[in-house]
């Protein structure tokens, strides 16, 4: 479990740069590859056989907090990607991905990335970067929630949202449901 200190001293790092910070729009080593789980999103190295891994035939439930992205507007969300990354990665190493429980709550600068196709449209005048990302996610039994509180901010009504997006109360009531439920937290 990673506690507040841990997460103040890796902000700390990667601010410092002794750190590496997700992947951007960077081009990957040929290794990278997208799939199994999500085939066109993703992309994972393989690993040994030996690498430390989640045990097989365990459930987990995993939460997703995505309040950013992407540096540059209009692109795909590399946060919601990592939750691609995740399945892909554990799927290629045998890892029965319905072990799995998974979800997303997103809230701050990603609302706009779960809206619909029409919506995202109609709001920018650009194709939804997100849109087949949130579908692939869904397709693979990912649960999406948009923080109510950062919807209400930002003007987005629920009929604007993605299918299958579900509106929370609030991000932070997701976060310390699940917590509280017992789930692990991805920050």
């Amino acid at each position: 479990m990673i506690r507040p200190a841990s997460t103040m001293v890796l902000a700390g790092l990667l601010a410092a740069g002794l750190v590496a910070a997700p992947i951007g729009a960077q081009t990957l080593p040929e290794a990278f590859s997208t799939g199994p789980a999500i085939p066109d999103h993703g992309p994972v190295a393989p690993q040994p056989e030996d690498a430390f891994n989640l045990v097989p035939g365990e459930k987990y439930r995993v939460l997703f907090d995505v309040a950013s992205g992407s540096r540059d507007e209009h692109v795909l969300n590399r946060r919601l990607e990592s939750v691609a990354r995740f399945l892909n990665l554990h799927a290629r190493a045998g890892f029965d991905t319905e072990d799995l429980q998974i979800e997303v709550v997103t809230h701050g600068g990603t609302t706009f990335d779960v809206l619909s196709r029409e919506a995202y449209r109609k709001r920018f005048d650009v194709a939804h970067p997100n849109a087949d990302l949130l579908k692939a996610l869904q397709d693979a039994g990912v649960t999406v929630y948009l923080c109510g509180q950062s919807a209400s901010a930002h003007g987005v009504a629920t009929d604007e949202l993605a299918p299958g997006v579900k509106l929370a109360h609030s991000a932070m009531t997701v976060l310390v449901r699940r917590q509280s439920e017992g789930w692990v937290l991805m920050p």
